[in-house]
Protein backbone atom coordinates (compact mmCIF):
# COMPACT_ATOMS: atom_id res chain seq x y z
CA UNK A 1 0.00 0.00 0.00
CA UNK A 2 2.40 2.42 -1.13
CA UNK A 3 1.27 5.41 -3.12
CA UNK A 4 4.11 5.99 -6.58
CA UNK A 5 5.95 9.54 -6.05
CA UNK A 6 4.00 12.25 -7.21
CA UNK A 7 4.25 13.12 -10.54
CA UNK A 8 5.12 16.65 -12.22
CA UNK A 9 2.14 18.16 -11.13
CA UNK A 10 2.43 20.99 -14.31
CA UNK A 11 3.61 18.50 -17.23
CA UNK A 12 0.88 15.70 -15.85
CA UNK A 13 -1.33 14.57 -18.25
CA UNK A 14 -4.19 14.26 -15.71
CA UNK A 15 -5.67 17.67 -14.27
CA UNK A 16 -4.00 19.07 -10.91
CA UNK A 17 -3.99 21.94 -9.18
CA UNK A 18 -0.84 22.74 -10.99
CA UNK A 19 -1.68 22.69 -14.65
CA UNK A 20 -5.56 23.84 -14.92
CA UNK A 21 -8.20 26.85 -13.56
CA UNK A 22 -12.00 26.54 -13.77
CA UNK A 23 -13.75 28.87 -16.23
CA UNK A 24 -17.43 29.52 -15.31
CA UNK A 25 -19.75 31.50 -17.66
CA UNK A 26 -23.54 32.97 -17.64
CA UNK A 27 -24.53 31.44 -14.07
CA UNK A 28 -27.10 34.08 -13.89
CA UNK A 29 -31.02 33.59 -13.24
CA UNK A 30 -32.20 33.90 -16.59
CA UNK A 31 -29.92 31.21 -18.13
CA UNK A 32 -30.54 29.04 -15.12
CA UNK A 33 -34.63 29.59 -15.22
CA UNK A 34 -33.99 28.52 -19.43
CA UNK A 35 -31.87 25.37 -18.71
CA UNK A 36 -34.50 22.13 -20.04
CA UNK A 37 -31.73 19.52 -20.46
CA UNK A 38 -31.57 19.10 -16.67
CA UNK A 39 -33.09 19.51 -13.45
CA UNK A 40 -32.59 23.32 -12.50
CA UNK A 41 -31.99 22.73 -9.18
CA UNK A 42 -29.14 20.08 -9.32
CA UNK A 43 -27.87 22.05 -12.43
CA UNK A 44 -26.94 24.51 -9.25
CA UNK A 45 -26.24 22.31 -6.91
CA UNK A 46 -23.40 20.25 -9.19
CA UNK A 47 -21.89 23.91 -10.66
CA UNK A 48 -21.25 24.78 -6.33
CA UNK A 49 -19.64 21.79 -5.79
CA UNK A 50 -17.63 22.23 -9.20
CA UNK A 51 -17.03 25.47 -7.63
CA UNK A 52 -16.05 24.42 -4.15
CA UNK A 53 -13.65 21.87 -5.63
CA UNK A 54 -11.83 24.44 -7.50
CA UNK A 55 -11.66 26.58 -4.09
CA UNK A 56 -10.16 23.81 -2.35
CA UNK A 57 -7.48 23.14 -5.12
CA UNK A 58 -6.72 26.67 -5.20
CA UNK A 59 -7.27 26.55 -8.91
CA UNK A 60 -7.38 30.24 -10.81
CA UNK A 61 -10.80 30.80 -11.28
CA UNK A 62 -12.37 33.32 -14.55
CA UNK A 63 -15.95 33.92 -13.70
CA UNK A 64 -17.97 35.65 -16.17
CA UNK A 65 -21.47 37.38 -16.45
CA UNK A 66 -23.01 38.72 -19.65
CA UNK A 67 -24.95 41.72 -19.73
CA UNK A 68 -25.12 42.88 -16.03
CA UNK A 69 -23.88 46.53 -16.83
CA UNK A 70 -26.10 46.94 -19.72
CA UNK A 71 -29.02 46.31 -17.03
CA UNK A 72 -30.18 43.46 -19.22
CA UNK A 73 -29.47 40.72 -16.73
CA UNK A 74 -28.26 40.03 -12.99
CA UNK A 75 -25.40 38.57 -11.70
CA UNK A 76 -24.31 35.65 -10.27
CA UNK A 77 -26.90 33.14 -8.86
CA UNK A 78 -26.40 33.57 -4.98
CA UNK A 79 -25.34 30.22 -4.05
CA UNK A 80 -22.73 30.26 -6.85
CA UNK A 81 -21.22 33.37 -5.50
CA UNK A 82 -21.23 32.27 -2.09
CA UNK A 83 -18.74 29.20 -2.96
CA UNK A 84 -16.63 31.70 -4.82
CA UNK A 85 -15.59 34.23 -1.83
CA UNK A 86 -13.31 36.99 -3.93
CA UNK A 87 -13.56 35.85 -7.27
CA UNK A 88 -15.19 39.04 -8.79
CA UNK A 89 -17.07 38.32 -12.34
CA UNK A 90 -16.37 39.81 -15.30
CA UNK A 91 -18.89 41.20 -17.58
CA UNK A 92 -19.19 41.07 -21.06
CA UNK A 93 -21.75 41.82 -23.99
CA UNK A 94 -20.41 39.38 -26.17
CA UNK A 95 -22.32 35.79 -26.46
CA UNK A 96 -18.79 34.01 -26.91
CA UNK A 97 -16.88 34.85 -24.17
CA UNK A 98 -13.37 34.22 -25.88
CA UNK A 99 -14.67 37.16 -28.00
CA UNK A 100 -14.33 39.30 -25.09
CA UNK A 101 -10.93 40.78 -24.04
CA UNK A 102 -11.11 40.88 -20.91
CA UNK A 103 -12.12 37.66 -20.39
CA UNK A 104 -9.36 35.77 -22.37
CA UNK A 105 -7.08 38.30 -20.93
CA UNK A 106 -7.94 36.80 -17.79
CA UNK A 107 -7.64 32.97 -19.34
CA UNK A 108 -4.12 33.85 -20.45
CA UNK A 109 -3.08 35.82 -16.99
CA UNK A 110 -4.36 32.44 -15.41
CA UNK A 111 -1.35 30.73 -16.88
CA UNK A 112 -3.30 27.36 -17.62
CA UNK A 113 -3.90 25.08 -20.67
CA UNK A 114 -6.37 22.85 -19.15
CA UNK A 115 -9.28 24.71 -19.14
CA UNK A 116 -12.23 23.05 -17.03
CA UNK A 117 -15.45 24.84 -18.22
CA UNK A 118 -18.78 25.27 -17.04
CA UNK A 119 -21.32 27.68 -19.26
CA UNK A 120 -24.70 28.41 -19.46
CA UNK A 121 -26.01 27.37 -21.97
CA UNK A 122 -23.97 24.16 -23.19
CA UNK A 123 -24.83 25.11 -26.97
CA UNK A 124 -23.72 28.70 -26.90
CA UNK A 125 -21.68 29.95 -24.05
CA UNK A 126 -19.80 26.92 -23.44
CA UNK A 127 -19.26 25.93 -27.15
CA UNK A 128 -17.85 28.67 -28.69
CA UNK A 129 -15.06 29.71 -26.43
CA UNK A 130 -14.35 25.82 -26.27
CA UNK A 131 -13.72 25.92 -29.75
CA UNK A 132 -12.06 28.91 -29.50
CA UNK A 133 -9.89 28.36 -26.32
CA UNK A 134 -8.48 24.87 -28.12
CA UNK A 135 -7.82 26.77 -31.43
CA UNK A 136 -5.44 28.69 -29.73
CA UNK A 137 -4.04 25.73 -28.33
CA UNK A 138 -5.71 25.05 -24.81
CA UNK A 139 -7.39 21.84 -24.21
CA UNK A 140 -10.93 22.51 -22.81
CA UNK A 141 -12.83 20.04 -20.04
CA UNK A 142 -16.93 20.85 -20.27
CA UNK A 143 -17.88 19.60 -17.05
CA UNK A 144 -20.83 17.65 -18.39
CA UNK A 145 -23.18 17.45 -15.39
CA UNK A 146 -22.58 20.92 -14.46
CA UNK A 147 -24.13 22.60 -17.62
CA UNK A 148 -27.24 22.93 -19.17
CA UNK A 149 -28.81 23.70 -22.53
CA UNK A 150 -32.65 25.08 -23.65
CA UNK A 151 -33.11 21.65 -24.60
CA UNK A 152 -32.02 17.76 -24.00
CA UNK A 153 -31.38 17.96 -27.82
CA UNK A 154 -29.39 21.01 -28.16
CA UNK A 155 -27.40 20.33 -25.02
CA UNK A 156 -26.22 17.10 -26.17
CA UNK A 157 -25.21 18.65 -29.63
CA UNK A 158 -23.49 21.34 -28.33
CA UNK A 159 -21.18 18.67 -26.37
CA UNK A 160 -20.76 16.34 -29.36
CA UNK A 161 -19.42 19.28 -31.39
CA UNK A 162 -16.82 20.11 -28.49
CA UNK A 163 -15.89 16.49 -28.71
CA UNK A 164 -15.47 16.08 -31.92
CA UNK A 165 -13.13 19.33 -32.07
CA UNK A 166 -11.18 17.42 -29.41
CA UNK A 167 -12.67 18.55 -25.95
CA UNK A 168 -12.34 15.91 -22.97
CA UNK A 169 -16.27 15.65 -21.70
CA UNK A 170 -15.68 14.95 -17.39
CA UNK A 171 -18.03 15.80 -14.45
CA UNK A 172 -18.10 17.18 -11.17
CA UNK A 173 -16.84 13.76 -9.63
CA UNK A 174 -14.14 13.26 -11.87
CA UNK A 175 -12.70 16.97 -11.79
CA UNK A 176 -12.39 16.18 -8.08
CA UNK A 177 -11.19 13.03 -7.59
CA UNK A 178 -8.54 13.87 -11.03
CA UNK A 179 -7.34 16.62 -8.87
CA UNK A 180 -7.06 14.62 -5.28
CA UNK A 181 -5.89 11.63 -6.90
CA UNK A 182 -4.48 10.08 -3.80
CA UNK A 183 -6.39 9.68 -0.33
CA UNK A 184 -2.97 10.00 1.46
CA UNK A 185 -3.11 14.09 0.29
CA UNK A 186 -4.11 14.84 3.88
CA UNK A 187 -4.00 18.52 2.77
CA UNK A 188 -7.25 18.16 0.79
CA UNK A 189 -8.29 14.86 1.76
CA UNK A 190 -10.83 15.93 4.03
CA UNK A 191 -12.12 19.03 2.15
CA UNK A 192 -12.22 16.53 -0.70
CA UNK A 193 -14.96 14.11 2.14
CA UNK A 194 -16.75 17.07 2.71
CA UNK A 195 -17.76 17.95 -0.44
CA UNK A 196 -18.25 14.77 -2.25
CA UNK A 197 -20.28 13.04 0.25
CA UNK A 198 -21.15 15.92 3.07
CA UNK A 199 -24.74 18.06 2.71
CA UNK A 200 -28.01 16.99 1.68
CA UNK A 201 -27.68 16.69 -1.89
CA UNK A 202 -23.86 14.15 -1.65
CA UNK A 203 -22.20 14.04 -5.21
CA UNK A 204 -21.83 10.31 -4.33
CA UNK A 205 -23.33 7.89 -1.43
CA UNK A 206 -26.53 8.26 -0.13
CA UNK A 207 -28.94 11.69 -1.18
CA UNK A 208 -31.90 13.07 1.00
CA UNK A 209 -33.34 15.44 -1.82
CA UNK A 210 -33.97 18.94 -0.45
CA UNK A 211 -37.46 21.10 -1.23
CA UNK A 212 -35.35 23.15 -3.47
CA UNK A 213 -32.02 24.21 -4.15
CA UNK A 214 -33.07 27.76 -4.48
CA UNK A 215 -34.13 27.86 -8.44
CA UNK A 216 -37.50 28.82 -7.42
CA UNK A 217 -36.71 31.68 -5.17
CA UNK A 218 -34.14 33.39 -7.94
CA UNK A 219 -37.51 33.80 -9.84
CA UNK A 220 -38.47 36.27 -7.71
CA UNK A 221 -35.35 38.07 -6.82
CA UNK A 222 -32.33 36.77 -8.67
CA UNK A 223 -30.71 35.36 -5.54
CA UNK A 224 -31.03 31.81 -4.18
CA UNK A 225 -32.25 31.67 -0.52
CA UNK A 226 -31.19 27.95 0.48
CA UNK A 227 -27.51 27.87 -0.50
CA UNK A 228 -26.07 24.78 -2.04
CA UNK A 229 -24.41 22.10 0.35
Amino acid sequence: MTSEPVRDPVADHLLTPHNCALVIIDYQPVQVRSVKSMDQDLLVDRVVHLARFGMLYRLPVVLSTVNVSTGRNQPTIGPLQGALPGVTALDRTTINAWEDAEFKQAVRAAGRRKLIMAALWTEACLTFPSLDAMREGYQAYPVTDAVGGTSPEAHQAGLDRIALAGGKPTSVVQVGCELQRDWARQGTAEGFTQILFGGQRPLAGTSTEPSGNGVRSARRDGRHTSPAQ
